[in-house]
C-alpha cells in the first residue's frame, strides 16, 4: 500500500472512529482517487454504499472509481414516447458488475452457516451452554452444617456409592432437591459441593440464561439446558432463583413466564423413566413460597433443605478461609465467632473486609504499616447488622400461616429455638 499523506492518514482515523459517518468516508474516497488509488477508493466507496445504498454522491464516486463516465443528476422525466416513436434504451451503470468486481474487497455483511453433505448445520453441534468438570470442593470444605450433609448424603450420594443397594431398593440415580433460606447462607456453595462428591458435571443456569423476549425462544432454552445435562450425565443443574423460573402461574400475568413453568415441569418429568438418568436438579431459592406447588410435587424437587446461617463450627471456617491471606495478629477466633453468631457467610466476608480496611486506613494515616488485631475485627463485627433478619421477618409470618403440611416444620423448630416465633 503506498505510502498515505498526512491529510489521508487523518481522514482514516476520523473514520475509524466513525464508520457510518458516510461525507467523511466519500471525501477519503475522493483523496484516494485523486492519488490515482482506485482500488482503495472503490472499496471505500462500497463501503459507503453499504450504510447509504441510495446515497447518489457515493454511486457517482463508485462510478469513477470503476473507470465508468460519471453519473450525472437525472434529468426530469420525459413524457411518453408517441406511438410513432420506438423508446429509446435505458443507460446507465451495471451495478451488479461493480458488486461482483469489488466481491473481495468489501466482507459480506452477514455470514451463512455452513451446511453439510448430509444437509445439516454444524451450529448445534457443540453445547450452548458452559458446563464446568467435576470440581475440587467436597462437602468436607463446607464447615459445621452437619444437618444439611446428613440429609444431601441420604437424597443423593449414598445410592451413589452403593450401586447393588440402590439396584435392590429399586432407587434411581435421579432426584431433585430444593434449597432455601436467607441470602449469602452458602446455597450453591453446597451445591458445587455436591456436584464435586458425586465427580459430576455442574450446570449453573438463572433466569438471564433462560428468558428470551421471542416468543417460544424461553421454552426451547430451557429443553437445551436439560439436553445438555443428559449428554453430560453424571451432571448436576443447579437452577439458581428458582422463584423466578419457577413462579406460581397463577400469580403471574405474562403468558411466557407460565410456559416456562410448564416447561421446566416436563424436563423433570423426562420424556421417559429413564431420560434423567445421571441427572440431578437442585435449586435455590429465598422465598419457596412463591414457587409453584407443582414443582415441589413427589417426583420433582420433592426434597427440602432449610439451608440457615452459619452454626459456630461454619462461622470459624468461614472466618479462618476470608483471614488466611491477610496479615493478622493476636486474633481470638473462638471469641470471634460467639459474637458473630447470627451473621451470615455473606456477612463474615463483610466483617473480614471491613476489618483489613480499617487496618488499612489506619497504616496510610500514620505512616507505618500494622497487622489486623482483634480489635479492626470486634470494631468491623459490632458495626455490621445481620443480614438475614428482614429475611425471618418474612419467614416468620409464612411459618405461623402457610405452613401447610409441615413443609416449613425446620424452619419453625428453628424460629422457637430463636426465640422468633
Amino acid at each position: 500500500m503506498p505510502d498515505d499523506s498526512p491529510l489521508i492518514q487523518s481522514l482514516r482515523t476520523a473514520v475509524a472512529a466513525a464508520p457510518a459517518d458516510v461525507p467523511l468516508r466519500l471525501h477519503l474516497a475522493e483523496l484516494l482517487l485523486d492519488a490515482d488509488r482506485s482500488d482503495e477508493a472503490v472499496a471505500e466507496a462500497a463501503v459507503a454504499l453499504q450504510h447509504a445504498p441510495g446515497d447518489a454522491q457515493a454511486r457517482a464516486l463508485m462510478a469513477r472509481a470503476m473507470g465508468a463516465p460519471a453519473l450525472s443528476p437525472a434529468p426530469p422525466p420525459s413524457p411518453p414516447p408517441s406511438p410513432e416513436q420506438p423508446p429509446r434504451p435505458r443507460t446507465g451503470f451495471d451495478w451488479k458488475a461493480a458488486e461482483d468486481q469489488v466481491g473481495d474487497a468489501v466482507p459480506p455483511r452477514f455470514a451463512e452457516t455452513p451446511v453439510r453433505a448430509d444437509g445439516q448445520d454444524d451450529s448445534g453441534d457443540a453445547d450452548a451452554w458452559d458446563v464446568e468438570g467435576p470440581g475440587t470442593v467436597r462437602l468436607a470444605d463446607v464447615g459445621g452444617m452437619q444437618d444439611v450433609k446428613d440429609r444431601m448424603d441420604a437424597a443423593f450420594l449414598a445410592p451413589l456409592r452403593n450401586p447393588e443397594l440402590r439396584k435392590l431398593y429399586g432407587k434411581s440415580l435421579r432426584g431433585g432437591l430444593l434449597l432455601y433460606g436467607p441470602p449469602g447462607c452458602g446455597k450453591t456453595f453446597i451445591a458445587r459441593a455436591v456436584a464435586g462428591e458425586l465427580g459430576a458435571a455442574f450446570l449453573s443456569v438463572s433466569v438471564n440464561d433462560v428468558l428470551d423476549m421471542w416468543i417460544g425462544n424461553s421454552e426451547r432454552n430451557m429443553h437445551e439446558v436439560f439436553e445438555t445435562a443428559r449428554r453430560q450425565a453424571p451432571c448436576v443443574v443447579f437452577l439458581d432463583e428458582l422463584d423466578a423460573l419457577g413462579a406460581k402461574r397463577s400469580r403471574t400475568a405474562h403468558g411466557g413466564m407460565r410456559n416456562v413453568v410448564n416447561q421446566l415441569l416436563t424436563e423433570l418429568d423426562g420424556i421417559d423413566s429413564a431420560a434423567n438418568e445421571g441427572v440431578f436438579v437442585l435449586a435455590a431459592t429465598n422465598v419457596p413460597w412463591d414457587v409453584d406447588n407443582a414443582l415441589r410435587r413427589p417426583g420433582r424437587l420433592d426434597r427440602t433443605i432449610l439451608v440457615l446461617p452459619p452454626d459456630g463450627p461454619a462461622r470459624e471456617a468461614i472466618l479462618r478461609y476470608h483471614l488466611r491471606d491477610r496479615p493478622i495478629e493476636n486474633v481470638d477466633l473462638g471469641k470471634l465467632v460467639k459474637i458473630t453468631d447470627g451473621l451470615s457467610g455473606a456477612d463474615l466476608a463483610h466483617v473480614c473486609e471491613a476489618a483489613a480496611e480499617r487496618a488499612l486506613l489506619d497504616s496510610v494515616r500514620t505512616g507505618t504499616v500494622r497487622m489486623i488485631n482483634m480489635k479492626d475485627l470486634l470494631a468491623a463485627a459490632n458495626e455490621v447488622a445481620p443480614s438475614a433478619e428482614p429475611w425471618f421477618a418474612s419467614a416468620r409470618n409464612v411459618a405461623m400461616f402457610a405452613n401447610e403440611g409441615g413443609m416449613y416444620d425446620d424452619l419453625v423448630a428453628y424460629l422457637k429455638k430463636r426465640r422468633k416465633l
